[in-house]
């Protein structure tokens, strides 16, 4: 008998991982991430085909869609805390939506924790691009005789780990529609937010796709500890 969405979808967390380390290891051991930043870069102009600090591209891009997560995060964390009334009036499952909070808020802080940590600078950083450093992969240590001064922090991709966090809204209803609306709406989103920053050398694909599958592997996780540990309250309905 094929499993229920839901179950399925809980199934996917240890294939994504190794999705996750797949993906890693495929743009270590090709230059993906180069060739498609090459077409995001004017070469003969030496400038990306997105400025950043065009105002309204900035806005509805990058500006807009962090606001729209924060205040998401917030209402999700207020209706979790609030009177059982509140969920059960918009038909939310208690433990869905503290898996949302938890997700939006664990992932942009693991984003954060890496672009700490992992020493990566920018595609508009390095010399190909018209910036100051040298290029090395994830993996790859900086020559011994043009290390940067300062350290890189730009892996994974900070600002779409918001949007891939949304991910977790998919869980809100008990409908497969809406669960098809959440998860549209995070990879939407997240992509949104991604796509734009890699167009204004801000990211590379990899960023990108790595904070997706870390989004997922997160918001599974949190689903693990906290769906398997507390009873449910939320209102039964059929599958739409």
């Amino acid at each position: 008998m094929t499993p229920r969405a839901p179950e399925f979808l809980d199934r996917t967390l240890w294939p994504a991982v190794w999705l996750l380390a797949g993906t890693l290891a495929l743009y270590e051991f090709t230059s993906v991430d180069l060739w498609l930043q090459d077409h995001c870069y004017d070469f003969v102009a030496r400038r990306w085909i997105v400025d950043g600090n065009e105002p309204v591209g900035r806005a509805v891009f990058y500006n807009i869609p962090k606001i729209g997560v924060i205040v998401t995060g917030v209402t999700l964390l207020v209706l979790a805390l609030g009177p059982a009334r509140w969920r059960d009036r918009l038909r939310f499952d208690r433990r869905a939506l503290w898996v949302a909070v938890a997700t939006l808020a664990t992932v942009p802080a693991l984003a954060g924790l890496g672009k700490n940590v992992t020493n990566t600078f920018c595609p508009s950083e390095i010399r190909r691009y018209g910036g100051g450093v040298p290029y090395v992969k994830l993996c790859e240590p900086y020559p011994s005789d043009d290390r940067p001064a300062q350290r890189g922090h730009c892996f994974p991709a900070g600002h779409a780990s918001g949007g891939f966090a949304l991910l977790s809204l998919a869980w809100l209803w008990p409908s497969r529609r809406a669960r098809i609306f959440g998860l549209a709406l995070g990879l939407g989103v997240g992509l949104w937010m991604g796509i734009y920053q890699q167009l204004k050398g801000a990211h590379y694909l990899s960023h990108t796709t790595t904070t997706l599958l870390l989004a997922w592997i997160v918001m599974l996780v949190w689903r693990r500890v906290i769906v398997v540990r507390t009873p449910s309250d939320a209102p039964s309905a059929a599958n739409a």
